[in-house]
C-alpha cells in the first residue's frame, strides 16, 4: 500500500468519523429550546473558547485571517438557516433538505476551481436526491420550513467548497479556531439582518443554562469542534464534492434517530430503507470513483 493510497484511506474514515458526528446536531438543535441565532452564537463562543486552549492565538496573514473569517460567517448563516427549517418544521425536514448540499456543490465547484461540471457528480447527487425523497414525503404545512432549509443547503455547499481553497497551507486547528472566532464578530453583526428577514418566533438573546447549557457545551465539543477538525483534515485530501456527497448519510443518522428518540410520527416502512439504499449507492459509487481515480494516478 502506497503512502498516497494510506492517506486517502485515513482521509475517508475521519470524513466517515465526523458524518457520525454531524447526525446528532439536529438532536442539538431539538433538545436546545433556544432561538436558532442564540444557538448559533453560543456555540460559535464556546467553541472557539475550548479551541484557544489546543492553539492559542496562532498568527496568519491578514488576507488569510479575512479570508477564514469570511468562510466562518458563511458556516454561521448556514447553520441560522438549518436550526430555523427545523424550528419551522422537524428535524427530518431541515436533515432532508440538506441533501441539495450534493447537487449545489456539483454546480459551484466546478465554478470555483474553474473546471467542466462534471455529469456523473450532477447524476450521483440526483441519487441521493431521490433517496432522501423515497424517505420523507414532503407535507405543505412545512413548505415555509422546507424553503429555509433549501437557502441553507446552498450556503453550506458555498461554505465548503470556499473552505478546501481558503484552508490550503493553514493548519486545521488554526483554521477552525479563526473560522469560529471570526465568524462569531460576522454574525453578531449579520443576526440583526437575519432577524428582519426571518422573524424570531420566540425570545433572543437569552443566557443557557440548565439543561440547555449542558446540551450547549456537548454541541460545541463533539459536533463542532471534534467534527469540523475531522472535516477538514478530510478536505485536505479528498474534493470537496466528495465531502459533501458524503456528508448526505448525515439525514439517514439524524432521521433514524429522531424516529428513535422523539417519535416523529414516522414510520420505517418499506420507502425509507429504500431511500437509505440509494443514499449509500451514491457514496460508495463515490468512493470507488475516487479510489479508482488514484489507482490510475499510480498505474
Amino acid at each position: 500500500m502506497t503512502k498516497m493510497d494510506q492517506g486517502i484511506k485515513i482521509a475517508f474514515f475521519q470524513l466517515h468519523l465526523s458524518v457520525l458526528l454531524a447526525g446528532f446536531t439536529g438532536m442539538f438543535g431539538k433538545l436546545i429550546t433556544l432561538n436558532e441565532v442564540d444557538i448559533v452564537w453560543y456555540r460559535m463562543l464556546f467553541a472557539s473558547a475550548i479551541l484557544i486552549v489546543f492553539t492559542g492565538f496562532p498568527r496568519v496573514p491578514w488576507k488569510k485571517f479575512l479570508a477564514i473569517s469570511g468562510c466562518g460567517i458563511l458556516l454561521g448563516l448556514h447553520w441560522m438557516l438549518f436550526y430555523g427549517s427545523i424550528k419551522a418544521s422537524n428535524i427530518s425536514i431541515g436533515v432532508v433538505c440538506y441533501a441539495l448540499v450534493g447537487f449545489f456543490t456539483a454546480l459551484i465547484e466546478p465554478l470555483i476551481y474553474k473546471r467542466r461540471i462534471s455529469l456523473v457528480e450532477v447524476a450521483f447527487s440526483l441519487i441521493t436526491v431521490a433517496g432522501l425523497l423515497c424517505i420523507f414525503s414532503f407535507d405543505a404545512r412545512y413548505r415555509y420550513g422546507i424553503a429555509i432549509g433549501v437557502v441553507s443547503s446552498l450556503v453550506a455547499a458555498l461554505y465548503i467548497v470556499l473552505n478546501k481553497k481558503v484552508g490550503e497551507g493553514v493548519r486545521s486547528r488554526t483554521m477552525l479556531f479563526y473560522q469560529l472566532s471570526g465568524g462569531l464578530a460576522g454574525v453578531s453583526f449579520l443576526i440583526p439582518l437575519y432577524l428582519l428577514v426571518f422573524p424570531a418566533q420566540t425570545e433572543v438573546l437569552v443566557i443557557p443554562e440548565g439543561s440547555n447549557l449542558w446540551w450547549m457545551l456537548c454541541h460545541a465539543l463533539f459536533c463542532t469542534v471534534c467534527m469540523y477538525l475531522l472535516q477538514i483534515m478530510s478536505l485536505k485530501r479528498l474534493s470537496a464534492f466528495t465531502v459533501n456527497l458524503t456528508y448526505n448519510l448525515e439525514p439517514c443518522y439524524t432521521i433514524a434517530l429522531a424516529f428513535l428518540i422523539f417519535g416523529e410520527a414516522r414510520e420505517l416502512g418499506p420507502s425509507f430503507y429504500v431511500g437509505i439504499a440509494l443514499v449509500l449507492l451514491s457514496v460508495l459509487l463515490q468512493t470507488w470513483r475516487v479510489a479508482s481515480q488514484r489507482r490510475s494516478l499510480v498505474l
